[in-house]
């Protein structure tokens, strides 16, 4: 067991060490976050917009079907 002058002290620097400092992303990682974020949004709306029109039951026919539409790897930029 190690001295401390105080029970106050010790539970300070135990509980409230100071932070590490973190790096501020790049401009282009930052970027690429902002689109992968919108295109994931995107793709929850298309998602939604699906179980809408197909009565909202999640079948193995309806992730069949998700699948094929949105995970394809076909690029629709």
């Amino acid at each position: 067991m190690s001295y401390t002058p105080s029970a106050v002290e010790a539970a300070f620097t135990a509980t409230y060490a100071p932070a590490k400092a973190t790096r501020k992303r790049g401009l282009v990682a930052r970027m690429l976050d902002t689109l992968m974020a919108a295109r994931m949004r995107q793709a929850e709306r298309d998602v939604a917009r699906y179980f809408s029109e197909t009565g909202g039951k999640f079948t193995d026919e309806a992730e069949r079907e998700i699948e094929r539409r949105f995970l394809s790897s076909s690029s629709r930029l």
